[in-house]
C-alpha cells in the first residue's frame, strides 16, 4: 500500500505531492531523498528501490522528473514501480509531453487522474482508454469555459460502462462505421561498437502498438512466423496468458484506440544496417578528425535521418569541420551535431577537419564517443515476422494494415 506521491523537477522542487491514506507522509522525506542524490550522483538516480530511515522509497525518472512514492509498510517493490511507470505514462499522453511547465500548467488534471488511478494507497485504473472517458483532456476550448464559468473540474459526471464489464478496457457498445486494425512494429536497435570496429552489443527493443477501430467486443489472434527469438516479453492486460505459454500467440479482446500490446527484446544480433569509421590522430598541439558513413547490411529500404553526435573534450580550444554531405553545427556546450539524412547508396558521407588543443598539450588524450541516430521505415531489423491476424466476433469483414519502424536507440561508436 502506497502511502504518498511525489512529483520532483530536476532542481529538487515538489511539484506535486498526494497524500493516499490518512497517514500524512512529511515532506522532509523529499530533503532527505534530494540530499542522498546529490552526495551519491547519478548512480543513486538509477535506483528503483531505496530505504530511508522512515520509509521505503520507489522512484521513477521521466524527462527529468521524479516520481517518487512512500510507503512504510511491506508491498511488492514491482507493482509501485509499474503504478509509477503507469502514471508518467499517463501524464505524457494527457499533457501531450512531460516537463515541469506543462505539470505546473495542468495541476487539476494531475490531481484528477491520481483521484481516479490510485485508492486509499492501491491502484485502481490504469487503463487510459477509461481514463479518457472519466476525465476530459486539457485543451484550449476546455480552459476557456473553466475561466468563463469558474468550474476547473474535468471528471465526468457518468461511470464508464466499461467498468461493470469483465472487460474493463473495453466500452460494451461501441460502434465504428468501417472496422479497421492497424499493427505497428516499433523497434530500437542499441549497439555498442569498440575502437577496433567490432560489433561488442547489439541488441532491440521493440514494441507492438495496435490501432483499433472495431465495433461490438471482437477476439483477436496474432501469431508469428519466428516467435522463438522474443525475449522479456511484457503484456498489455487484455492479452490472454494461457495461449502464449502454450503455443506463443497472442489472444486478446483489444482496447478501443491507439495502445501498446507487448514490448519484447530480441538479444545476441550480429549485425548492423550501418558502418561509422573514425579516425583521430593528433601532434603538435593540433588534431585531425575523419569520420565515414555508410551501408553496411542493406536492408532492402532506405535509411533517413541519419545523424552522428559527439561531445568535443574540454581540452579542444576550437575546431574547423566540414563535411560532404549534411549539415555540421557545433553547439556552446562542445556538442558536433552531424545531421546526414537519408544514406546515398552511391556516395558514402565523410567528415573532417581540425581541433585545436589547449596550450601546453601535444596530443589528444580523452576520446569521444559517437552517437548515431537513423529511421529505417518498412522493415523490423530483430527478423521478427507476423504471420497472421486473425479476428472473430465481427459482422463485416475488416481492414488490417501492418507497418514496422526501426530506430537507433543508444547506438554507440567508441575511438
Amino acid at each position: 500500500m502506497l502511502q504518498c506521491i511525489f512529483l520532483l523537477s530536476d532542481s529538487g522542487e515538489v511539484m506535486l505531492e498526494k497524500q493516499l491514506t490518512g497517514h500524512r507522509v512529511d515532506r522532509s522525506i523529499c530533503d532527505w531523498f534530494w540530499e542522498q542524490s546529490i552526495s551519491q550522483g547519478d548512480s543513486f538516480k538509477h535506483l528503483p528501490v531505496i530505504a530511508s530511515p522512515t520509509h521505503y522509497l520507489f522512484q521513477v525518472v521521466r524527462e527529468g522528473i521524479t516520481f517518487l512514492a512512500c510507503t512504510q509498510v511491506e508491498m511488492p517493490p514491482l507493482m509501485a514501480i509499474e503504478f509509477l511507470c503507469r502514471v508518467a505514462d499517463i501524464f505524457s499522453d494527457y499533457l501531450g509531453g512531460l516537463n515541469e511547465d506543462l505539470v505546473k500548467d495542468n495541476f487539476v488534471i494531475a490531481y484528477e487522474l491520481l483521484d481516479e488511478m490510485i485508492d486509499n494507497g492501491f491502484p485502481l485504473t490504469t487503463e487510459p482508454n477509461i481514463l479518457r472517458e472519466m476525465i476530459a483532456p486539457p485543451n484550449i476550448v476546455s480552459k476557456m469555459l473553466s475561466v468563463v464559468t469558474g468550474s476547473s473540474s474535468n471528471v465526468s459526471n457518468t461511470l464508464p460502462g466499461a467498468t461493470a464489464t469483465c472487460v474493463p478496457w473495453r466500452k460494451t457498445d461501441l460502434k465504428h462505421t468501417s472496422n479497421e486494425v492497424y499493427v505497428n512494429l516499433v523497434e530500437e536497435m542499441d549497439a555498442i561498437i569498440n575502437k577496433e570496429g567490432t560489433l561488442v552489443k547489439c541488441e532491440v527493443y521493440g514494441e507492438i502498438e495496435v490501432n483499433s477501430q472495431l465495433s461490438g467486443i471482437p477476439d483477436l489472434t496474432l501469431s508469428f512466423a519466428n516467435p522463438s527469438i522474443l525475449n522479456d516479453v511484457q503484456f498489455h492486460p487484455c492479452v490472454r496468458l494461457r495461449p502464449w505459454e502454450s503455443n506463443q500467440i497472442l489472444s486478446f479482446v483489444p482496447p478501443d484506440g491507439h495502445f501498446k500490446l507487448t514490448s519484447y527484446r530480441v538479444k545476441k544480433l550480429k549485425s548492423t544496417p550501418i558502418y561509422v569509421k573514425p579516425q583521430l590522430s593528433s601532434d603538435s598541439g593540433t588534431c585531425r578528425i575523419s569520420l565515414l558513413v555508410g551501408i553496411k547490411n542493406d536492408p532492402g529500404k532506405p535509411i533517413d535521418d541519419v545523424s552522428v553526435q559527439f561531445q568535443l573534450p574540454n581540452c579542444v580550444l576550437s575546431a574547423d569541420l566540414s563535411s560532404n554531405l549534411g549539415t555540421v553545427n557545433i553547439l556552446t556546450d562542445k556538442t558536433c551535431c552531424w545531421s546526414i539524412g537519408r544514406i546515398p547508396k552511391d556516395k558514402s558521407p565523410s567528415l573532417s577537419g581540425t581541433l585545436v588543443l589547449e596550450s601546453g598539450l601535444k596530443r589528444l588524450h580523452v576520446f569521444p564517443t559517437f552517437r548515431v541516430g537513423f529511421k529505417i521505415m518498412g522493415t523490423a531489423l530483430s527478423g521478427l515476422k507476423i504471420d497472421k491476424l486473425d479476428i472473430r466476433n465481427l459482422p463485416t469483414r475488416p481492414y488490417k494494415g501492418f507497418r514496422a519502424l526501426t530506430r537507433a536507440g543508444e547506438y554507440q561508436v567508441r575511438s
